[in-house]
């Protein structure tokens, strides 16, 4: 499909990126979209005490204010990119943002809890509708040439916000109450909607119908299969958890079905039926798998093995993420050029070795011991996305950029989702806590992801 003309210029120019300086415009307010969305996500875990004992209800109660969030992300993703390609990006994405400033405003004048997660689930719906098409929007705003650089700085914002989301929290939560972690969003959707006016580029849709059926098999296929293994790390029944995985694979085959019978599939069969596409999709599932498996699993080695305090905790796990961000833009320039596959091996061959290396610590570690061994995790794993994110956007055709993008997101939604169920997993299988077989264990998907990312033809990809 080749792209109309639009108010921003003429096609051309959106192949080649949009002008300065309203590409840096736009990229900053998609990033700030996809800054919000994130932080949504990651700031609850901190508040939910206080929510609790405000509400007064049990803590099991208050975590479905996060998990309602989450189920809600995932079942939308891929829909919201789908019906994004047919009537255009601009529309979901500010859909997406009034959704969220509107739900964060009734979050915070919730009286119930029902309320509050009601009022999460649309949120939720929102930053969805953010996530699933922020690659898309990456790839129509800068020149084919800076594309890894734009990929990069997007996932070096998802990974600062993430990372930043409790201590964010926990400034606000010390001068104000949990509704001021809703409150603040709304202004800045204004701005951010004031601001995407002006810069974002206007991309004609397709005009496809959108598939309600599709969209209903696809969010009981991820959010049965993603709260199916989050139940065993609960401490659920596994009968239970075993059925609702059952579920999600019989939802999931008849999506996949009914996706062939269609051109322009929601859940995009045409793009995994391309080789590139399929591994990177697939070393992204097993990268973020090993991220969170390592990343759940050393607050409580830290802590409760070490004896370290929660704010040496959250302190010694700070150089991953400094050091993804620190690479960032090497990684993103480096993308831009051949070999990208090497780059994608290496990157996560040297996460694999950071993890063992944790596993290989001695009984009482110091400080600085710790701490660079994550930063070699955060480096190699910096090294690893971006080219293979771009990978992922760059081998889909342009008009199925929508779809691209989703399946990024869930792809990296689903692994952290597998790797947080498997770390709890573990845990209670090995009963008790012991971070070589973790460790071990994160290192072997790592392996993984390197093996999956190597596969693609260097010369080409």
């Amino acid at each position: 499909m080749s792209l109309s003309t639009t108010e921003n210029g003429p096609k051309a120019a959106l192949h080649g990126g949009l002008p300065q300086p309203q590409r840096f415009y736009a990229f900053v307010t998609l990033g700030a979209a996809v800054m919000l969305s994130v932080l949504d996500a990651s700031m609850m875990n901190v508040a939910l005490p206080s929510i609790a004992a405000a509400q007064g209800v049990t803590p099991s109660t208050a975590i479905w204010v996060v998990t309602a969030f989450q189920l809600a992300v995932v079942a939308c993703l891929l829909p919201m990119a789908s019906l994004a390609e047919a009537i255009g990006f601009r529309k979901i994405y500010f859909a997406g943002v009034a959704l969220v400033g509107a739900a964060s405003l009734f979050c915070a004048m919730a009286d119930s809890i029902a309320t509050l997660i009601a009022a999460r689930i649309v949120q939720g719906i929102g930053a969805g509708a953010i996530m699933s098409i922020n690659g898309a929007m990456v790839r129509h705003i800068v020149p084919a040439d800076g594309i890894g650089r734009g990929i990069a700085t997007i996932s070096l914002v998802v990974g600062i916000s993430a990372a930043a989301g409790p201590t964010v929290a926990g400034a606000i939560l010390s001068v104000a109450s949990w509704h001021w972690l809703f409150l603040v969003n709304v202004p800045i959707c204004m701005g951010i909607l004031l601001s995407g006016a002006l810069t974002l580029p206007r991309i004609a849709g397709r005009g496809n119908r959108f598939d309600i059926v599709s969209a209903v098999l696809n969010a009981l296929a991820f959010g049965l299969a993603i709260y199916g293994l989050s139940g065993f790390g609960r401490g659920g029944s596994v009968v239970l958890s075993t059925i609702e995985l059952g579920a999600a694979a019989i939802a999931f085959a008849a999506l996949v079905r009914r996706q062939r019978l269609m051109t322009s599939p929601l859940l995009p069969t045409d793009l995994l039926a391309h080789r590139p596409f399929a591994l990177s999709i697939s070393a992204s599932i097993t990268s973020f798998a090993a991220q969170f498996l390592a990343l759940v699993s050393l607050p409580f080695y830290l802590h409760d093995v070490l004896g370290r305090s929660p704010a040496e905790t959250g302190l010694l796990l700070t150089p991953w993420p400094i050091a993804v961000a620190a690479l960032a833009p090497i990684a993103g320039r480096l993308a831009d050029r051949p070999y990208r596959a090497i780059q994608s091996a290496a990157g996560m061959g040297l996460v694999a070795l950071g993890l063992l290396l944790i596993a290989a610590l001695p009984a009482a570690p110091s400080n600085a011991d710790i701490m660079w061994r994550l930063a070699l995790c955060g480096a190699g794993f910096s090294l690893f996305q971006a080219p293979n994110s771009r990978t992922i956007m760059t081998s889909a055709p342009l008009d199925r950029s929508g779809g691209a993008s989703g399946m990024m997101s869930v792809a990296r939604v689903f692994g952290q989702s597998c790797g947080a169920a498997l770390a709890a997993s573990l845990i209670a299988i090995l009963g008790g806590f012991q971070i070589v077989p973790l460790m071990v264990v994160a290192a072997a998907f790592a392996l993984c992801a390197a093996a999956l990312g190597g596969l693609r033809n260097a010369n080409v990809f």
